[in-house]
């Protein structure tokens, strides 16, 4: 009796634990194969940053570890998946080929592809959700229509993680073992990779590694996952989540990014420490947290209903909006040298770590949006030009969320750089170690960015008044048509 051999398309979902679509593939047969292929689409593309290519070869590296363990292997192919996949399959006689869906838009649009590719050549396909802890069919409102407001969607989402939770639907599958490599022998016009290729290789070389939070690999993932809930920082993420010197996030964005975790298991570990948290603090700390896999989901949510979403603002008016739209002061923002040391410190952990705490996030986003008035893309892109957890999704909502051009009943926010900092970075803590040239200046000055010309030794005077731009940005917003 001969054994069915079916592959299994690695994507975002760069682990064995816990991964529903290869958990679905190793119990129908043990003949299963793993394959990733590195899309030139995607890795060519002007936004792929340095920092994400780093993060995806060294997960790749310790998954195809991962799947000799189990028995078998992962290939690595090169090349259109829509032209390789098919290809592969045939090579090795695979009947079934399964992977996990994706929200957006060229993602789902090259799994229609290649769907069609290998049902023509006789294959079958197999796909379902894995990055989402409630599948975006599943949450609508009591009108049938997708959720464009977080409160409503999140209450929703409550409601429906716990009955899954309550039902069991939400347990975790265990790594595959005892899997079965056929040993076929690959064809050489196949393009399966012998060594993963160097991000030097790929014109993307990064230097942050040392800098960088967000660890590659599902063994890391798993390792930050339980340090961060078995210890104090999520029993007190609210309100240390805010202030961006302190240690008092999770750091496992890149992972939920990448699949290197799966949201199940963020999710059961933090019920697991609200087992034994012992105040009401603790509980509310854990309870924010949940929130920001919340929101996480509303954002992916949202592209996969409103794929437009990725090519401009929800909002129709905002497409009108007189944009500055200065170079100089967009690239002296890129750079860290607006003047503003807040805003500076910020980007240039970006730049030279590849990540930015989430509260910098938002106070860099309003300064470029709302007081150097250019159009909120140009910071959407220079964050997937340069974040290691840089997801479409998560930032194009972020980014309309400060423009607010999103889905967001408020409409205006406007974050004034300097009463930011003083909340959240009162000593200039974060401001110093982002910005070693100005660690002579006290930290009242830093924090207002009133720095005398003898004290800045080089550094740039602001570009901008933020009083002065905030009343022009409100008259601008103004002028603009009413929704």
């Amino acid at each position: 009796m001969t054994t069915e051999r079916w592959l299994f398309w690695h994507r975002r979902d760069l682990r064995l634990a816990d991964n529903l679509g290869l958990a679905a593939a190793a119990a129908a047969t043990p003949a299963v194969t793993g394959v990733f292929v590195l899309d030139p689409a995607i890795l060519s593309a002007a936004d792929m940053a340095p920092a994400r290519v780093w993060f995806l070869l060294e997960s790749l590296k310790e998954l195809q570890q991962r799947w000799r363990d189990a028995g078998s292997r992962l290939l690595v192919l090169q090349g259109d998946p829509a032209v390789v996949l098919p290809q592969l399959a045939g090579a090795i006689g695979a009947g079934v080929v399964a992977w996990n869906r994706d929200v957006e838009p060229y993602g789902r649009e090259r799994d229609r592809r290649v769907a069609a590719a290998l049902q023509a050549a006789g294959r079958k396909v197999l796909v379902g959700w894995d990055q989402l802890l409630v599948a975006p069919e599943d949450l609508k409102t009591g009108g049938g229509d997708p959720y464009r407001v977080y409160g409503p969607f999140q209450r929703n989402w409550r409601a429906q993680v716990t009955r899954k939770q309550v039902h069991g639907d939400l347990e975790l599958r265990p790594d595959p073992s005892g899997l079965l490599d056929l040993g076929t022998d690959l064809p050489e016009a196949l393009p399966v990779l012998r060594d993963l290729p160097t991000a030097e290789a790929l014109g993307k070389s990064f230097s942050g590694a040392d800098l960088c939070p967000c660890r590659p690999g599902e063994a890391a993932a798993m390792e930050q996952l339980q340090g961060f809930c078995d210890g104090a920082v999520l029993l007190a993420y609210e309100p240390g989540r805010n202030f961006p010197a302190e240690p008092g996030t999770s750091g496992l964005s890149a992972a939920l990014k990448f699949g290197t975790l799966s949201p199940r298991q963020a999710w059961w570990a933090a019920q697991a420490a609200r087992e034994l948290a012992r105040s009401d603090e603790a509980r509310e700390s854990i309870q924010v947290w949940e929130q920001e896999l919340a929101w996480r989901e509303f954002y992916q949510q949202a592209l996969f209903h409103f794929p437009e979403l990725a090519d401009g603002p929800y909002r129709p008016q905002w497409k009108l909006f007189p944009w500055d739209n200065n170079r100089a002061h967009f690239e002296a923002w890129c750079d860290g040298l607006t003047g503003m040391p807040i805003i500076d410190a910020a980007m240039r952990q970006l730049n030279e770590s590849g990540w930015m705490h989430n509260r910098c996030r938002m106070i860099v986003a309003s300064f470029l949006v709302k007081d150097l008035i250019c159009d909120w893309r140009w910071g959407e892109q220079a964050f997937m030009q340069r974040l290691v957890d840089g997801d479409l999704a998560a930032n194009n909502g972020g980014w309309q969320w400060s423009a607010s051009s999103g889905m967001d009943p408020k409409p205006l926010r406007i974050f004034n750089p300097a009463t930011q900092a003083s909340k959240f970075d009162a000593e200039a803590t974060y401001i110093r170690q982002w910005l070693p040239e100005l660690r002579h200046v006290n930290s009242k000055d830093l924090i207002s960015g009133e720095i005398t010309p003898m004290e800045r030794r080089g550094y740039p005077e602001p570009l901008i008044s933020h009083k002065h731009q905030q009343a022009r940005f409100k008259a601008l917003y103004a002028s603009l048509p009413k929704a």
